[in-house]
């Protein structure tokens, strides 16, 4: 079995644990009785999302897990982080569960994926910082038309490179890695939505401050069932493919640029 810190979802955990112990004829009876639950399935519900450990469950499961030390202080902060009901809980429980593998200098999963997708400032450096050779991070923080400081240039190119997300080949000259930025169903999509909120907010920014010449804002309310929303959200993914094999193309770059495809309801089914 992996060690704990490799995990960010209890739920996993708690299935791997199983799966390893009923090698040895081990049940969900007796999983649950030893940690003390009147329900043989209850921890099956659990584990398969159907049901959620509590505040009151979760130290009899880590005693029946045998769970001490960081290692029980880590699971429970994957179920704070798992059970987290808004953005901001979760952000606090993943910063622990960083915290608390770094200081075990063990491997922090997702963390320069989270660190990356956290803020957009992030792809933008990463387009930026090539196209810039020998340029300081105030001259680079000029040349992006919202507004970053320097300080913000410099942290990002910092973390992107340590993530190897950027290479120094010089100083003060980046190149992209073909480092794929990929990261788990649990920790990432918190950090996209701080991104993606952060880009809506540059989007509204753009329709005042940039010439209508340099952006293509437009959009439309329409009605639809559900066969229909799968069919244009699949044309939508088609539409974000096509233009990143464009801009794969493209030979001689000299600006970044975001695309936005939002799609999203504005009423009640009806």
């Amino acid at each position: 079995m992996k060690p704990i810190t490799e995990y960010q979802d209890y739920r996993r955990y708690m299935q791997d644990f199983y799966e390893e112990k009923k090698k040895s004829g081990f049940t969900w009876r007796e999983f649950s009785k030893g940690a003390g639950f009147a329900s043989p399935s209850y921890l099956k519900l659990v584990c398969e999302g159907k049901s959620t450990l509590s505040r009151v469950g979760l130290p009899r499961v880590a005693n029946a897990m045998g769970l001490s030390g960081f290692e029980r202080t880590y699971f429970e902060k994957m179920v704070e982080f798992g059970n987290a009901t808004n953005d901001d809980k979760k952000k606090a429980a993943f910063a622990e569960l960083t915290r608390i593998a770094k200081e075990q200098k063990a491997r922090v999963i997702d963390s320069d994926t989270f660190a990356y997708y956290e803020s957009a400032i992030n792809s933008i450096v990463r387009e930026l910082a090539p196209l810039m050779p020998g340029a300081l991070p105030n001259e680079m923080a000029k040349r992006i038309k919202h507004l970053y400081t320097a300080q913000q240039v410099r942290d990002s190119l910092a973390m992107l490179t340590r993530a190897k997300f950027l290479e120094e080949t010089d100083e003060n000259v980046y190149r992209q890695t073909d480092k794929a930025i990929t990261g788990s169903t649990e920790a990432i999509p918190l950090a996209l939505r701080s991104m993606n909120r952060e880009m809506t907010d540059l989007a509204k920014e753009a329709i005042d401050k940039i010439d209508v010449r340099e952006r293509n804002i437009s959009g439309v309310t329409l009605g639809v069932d559900a066969p229909t929303l799968a069919r244009i959200s699949e044309e939508i993914n088609k539409c974000r493919r096509h233009v990143i094999a464009l801009a794969n193309s493209c030979k001689k770059i000299d600006q970044v640029y975001r695309l936005n495809l939002q799609l999203f309801p504005l009423t009640d089914k009806v």
